[in-house]
């Protein structure tokens, strides 16, 4: 490394109490390692730094040098290096993390859980001795996830239908009302956790669910839902699909108006456009949003073969 690069990383750690090296940015992580350390740091302090490192590349090398360790992302805190995303969790769990940063957390309360009887079985199952609990693990983003391993100092345990739960104080906060069920899938038996916490997400279907969803669209019972169009109109006039609309300015002040319960289907080339504008709508208070998969491209291959594909 040279000299430069080398001073501009310890620019970085020098002057700032607390900073993250990592993929993206606080506000949209772009790997799930990065995205758990943030949501780590965002339950103990409101003020740190993050450096992108995908937004320079000596950076991204530079820093693996400097720190003498592999991975991305990388925490350093008063000026030393901490560890990467593995050791940022195990001392989060035991509070070195908090010691570290010098701020105190109370102790999470227990949350109410319920747990079927399939999922009880299946986890009496997997459980090897009395000292094992099973691990629910909820981060910022609300993604869920089920281990078996030893209770953390620091964890909230409560027993459900038999069986011991432990959760970490951020997954505390989020698993309240949680459910965990034991169901058959097209995969096999897997779990199935609801959350009531989870915030509104993107939903997606298949262009064969769009179809079944548009022939029931006149029967009586049906539920009214916008099917929108982000294409260009040049691309319109090629084909579209019948029942859609065309989201110019003039329709997205007309949806913006609508409750905001009200669903929506999104619909563009491929459907990467499409998932952009359901987000979009997501983050405008629409609580039903949906993106149709492979877009009306795979509508043509898959549906109705008389629409012109391009």
């Amino acid at each position: 490394m040279d000299s430069a690069l080398r001073e501009r990383i310890q620019q970085q750690v020098s002057t700032n109490e607390v900073v993250l090296f990592m993929k993206g940015t606080r506000q949209a992580p772009q790997c799930g390692f990065s995205a758990t350390v943030v949501g780590i740091l965002d339950e103990l302090i409101d003020d740190y730094t993050t450096v992108n490192v995908l937004a320079d590349d000596a950076i991204r090398n530079g820093i693996k040098e400097f720190s003498e360790w592999p991975t991305i992302p990388q925490l350093y805190i008063k000026g030393e290096f901490v560890g990467g995303c593995d050791i940022v969790k195990e001392m989060y769990g035991d509070g070195q993390l908090e010691e570290a940063l010098g701020v105190s957390v109370e102790a999470a309360e227990p949350p109410e859980l319920q747990l079927s009887d399939t999922a009880a079985a299946a986890f009496k199952q997997a459980l090897q001795s009395d000292s094992e609990v099973v691990r629910l693990e909820i981060d910022a983003r609300f993604n869920h996830g089920l281990s078996v391993g030893p209770v953390g100092p620091k964890d909230a345990v409560v027993e459900v239908n038999g069986v011991r739960i432990a959760v970490d104080r951020g997954s505390a906060k989020r698993a309240q009302g949680v459910s965990i069920d034991y169901v058959d899938s097209d995969n096999g038996p897997a779990f199935k956790i609801d959350n009531p916490n989870e915030p509104p997400r993107v939903k997606t279907i298949s262009v064969r669910d769009l179809e079944t969803l548009l022939e029931s669209r006149d029967a009586p019972e049906a539920k009214r839902f916008e099917l929108l169009d982000v294409r260009t109109p040049q691309e319109r006039e090629i084909a579209h699909i019948e029942g859609s609309e065309l989201l110019d300015p003039g329709t997205q002040k007309r949806i913006a108006q609508l409750d905001k319960t009200t669903p929506l289907v999104f619909v563009c080339h491929h459907g990467m456009r499409s998932g952009q504008a359901a987000e979009f709508f997501l983050n405008l208070g629409f609580t039903n949003v949906t993106n149709v998969a492979g877009g009306i491209d795979a509508y043509a291959a898959e549906v109705d073969p008389n629409l012109k594909r391009y």
